[in-house]
This record gives structure tokens, sequence and C-alpha cells, in this order.
């Protein structure tokens, strides 16, 4: 592994195209809610983060970074700040993190960092935002899985690597139901597109299982495109006559464009099989580069309607991404 990714590095160097950096600061904080301080050296644990942090644990933000650039600019604004200050966990000299998409991977030494998220939340403004009025966590901070561990330390060069052109598309699945989410029925549907979805090629990173609430369905699709860059977006429930079916206004409401051909497409192909297709209310349409498609709620008309769609789908993914031109041919 040591060996493939210094011969990856050397190539791009070659090319003009790798981005190199410095650690100048690594945070830990042994308690979540309590402030990270500054330490010489870390392990880093494969698939957990830094040994003796709070905030690792087995799930996609393991890891924090900070560009040492953007936290010198903040400082120079009067905030009284510190290595850890923002939560963050590695604070590098070089790299603009937040220019990079995700899926970048981040080599230093032995230990290898896959980006997972650009920016968060703030759920309760910090101290730093409450006394600036602003934070740069949010919007500069970005968060890595650990894809290899090992042994960092103060002054180690970081070199960045691309995502690969090829790599497998990236989906999420959202299961809308009231009686799911309090745990009275168990979701069928979700686990249903996801088996679908891993069996075609794609690379599934989240599920989820809500409430029918159209505000909490927006936010988490905003995040999942916005942050995650999230390619693909299955949708399942909420899209029939009932007054908390709200699954394709929370569509329409975070959407920059529709393509409702494809929700046509869907509705027509499920007439076919009943007629009660003709009372699904699902659209789909993209939000960034993401495609968000509503799929119906039952699982058997889940697996109908994707046994129908996915065949066709990387085509509209392949135009959105770049990876292919309107005549179906690879891009230059």
């Amino acid at each position: 592994m040591r060996t493939i990714i210094k011969i990856i590095g050397l190539d791009w160097r070659m090319r003009g195209e790798v981005n190199m950096g410095k650690i100048t600061g690594i945070c830990i904080s042994e308690k979540r809610g309590v402030q990270k301080h500054l330490i010489t050296e870390a392990n880093i644990v494969c698939d957990w983060g830094i040994e003796g942090d709070a905030h690792g644990g087995k799930w996609h933000r393991q890891i924090s970074l900070l560009s040492k650039e953007k936290v010198d600019a903040f400082k120079a604004k009067g905030a009284d700040i510190h290595p850890g200050s923002f939560g963050e966990n590695l604070i590098v000299e070089g790299i603009d993190f937040s220019s990079m998409p995700v899926g970048t991977r981040f080599v230093i030494g032995d230990v290898v960092l896959e980006m997972t998220q650009i920016g968060k939340e703030c759920h309760n403004h910090c101290l730093i935002y409450k006394t600036m009025g602003d934070c740069i966590m949010p919007r500069e901070g970005v968060f890595a899985e650990v894809i290899t561990g090992g042994h960092i330390k103060i002054g180690q060069e970081v070199t960045c690597i691309p995502p690969k052109a090829d790599r497998p598309y990236t989906a999420a699945v959202i299961t809308l139901s009231d009686k799911g989410a309090a745990g009275l029925r168990e979701d069928k549907s979700g686990p249903a597109i996801v088996e679908m979805l891993k069996s075609a090629g794609y690379d599934v990173k989240e599920t989820l299982l809500l409430a029918d609430e159209q505000k909490l369905l927006e936010k988490e699709m905003i995040r999942l495109s916005d942050q995650r860059q999230i390619n693909l977006i299955f949708t399942t429930g909420g899209t029939g006559f009932s007054k908390r079916d709200r699954t394709p206004e929370a569509t329409i409401a975070v959407c920059d464009r529709m393509a409702n051909g494809i929700a046509e497409a869907i509705r027509n192909y499920s007439m076919t099989i009943t007629p009660r297709a003709m009372f699904s209310r699902a659209v789909s349409g993209i939000r960034n580069n993401t495609v968000i498609i509503n799929l119906p709620g039952s699982p058997k008309a889940v697996k109908e309607s994707l046994e129908f769609l996915l065949p066709n789908l990387e085509h509209g993914l392949g135009i959105l991404t770049n990876r292919e031109n309107e005549c179906g041919a690879p891009s230059l």
C-alpha cells in the first residue's frame, strides 16, 4: 500500500497536479464538549480516528481538518483562539481543504485519510461565534475517515490525492415513515433499495429513517448534497395523498432544477403493473451535482421501480458529473 501511494504521488508531482501541505497542529479532547488541546504526535486508528480523541468512532466524521491559513486569517481579526479552538483535529499549512471535492485522500506517511464531508451545521453557536459573530469551522472545516492507520507527528508532509475519475457513484437512501421512525414498523423498503444499489455497483454512504416532516427531510437532503456531495439520493415513502405525505414538496424545495422525466417514466411503467400508480405524486430533480428521486413506499413497488430505472440511470449521472457527454461517450 505504501509503495503504491508513493508511486501515485510521484506521478502527480510530475504532472503538477499534487497538492502538498504540512501538519502544524494535532489536537484532541478526551471528552465531548471540552475544547481540544495540542499534542505533538498521535496514533491514528483505522476506521476510528485519533487514539484518545472523543470524536473518534464508526462514522464518517472521524477526523476534522482545518487550513492553517484560514485559522491565521481569522485570528488576524482579533479572535482569541488557540490550536483546537474550532474543534479541529489537524491543522495543516499549505492546503485549502474546502476547495477540494469529497473523496480526496490525504496521505501522511503510512496514514491515509479520505475526505467525507465539507463543513457542518452549527447547532448551538460556540463561544467563538458569540464573541466574533462568525466561526470558520462550519464552512472551512472538513471531515475524513481513516482508511489506513499509523503514527503522525507535527511537521509531517501531507499529500492530497484527488478522487479517481472512475470511482463508483455515491448514494444515500432516506425512508419517510412516521411509524417506522417511532419504531412501530420495520423499514423494508430502505434496505431493499440499498441491496439493489450495491448490486448495481453504487457506494451507499448513508441510510436514514425519518418521520414525515418536510423541514427535516429538506435539511437532510441539503446536507447530503452540499456537505457530503452524494451523487444520488433515493427517498421512499411520503408521495401519496395523505396530509402527512410531504416528500415531493420537500424535494421541490431543495432542487435547483427538476428532472421529472425520471418520475414520469417510473409512474408510466408502474401503471402497466397497477392503475393505483396514478396516485403517486413522486418527483425527481437536481441539486448541485446530486440527483434526487422519489420512490414509492412499498418494498414491492420499490423493487419494480429500480429494476426499470437502474439500467439507464448512470447515463444521466455521467452527464451531470461530466463523466459522459450527451452522446454517451466518455468525456475527454
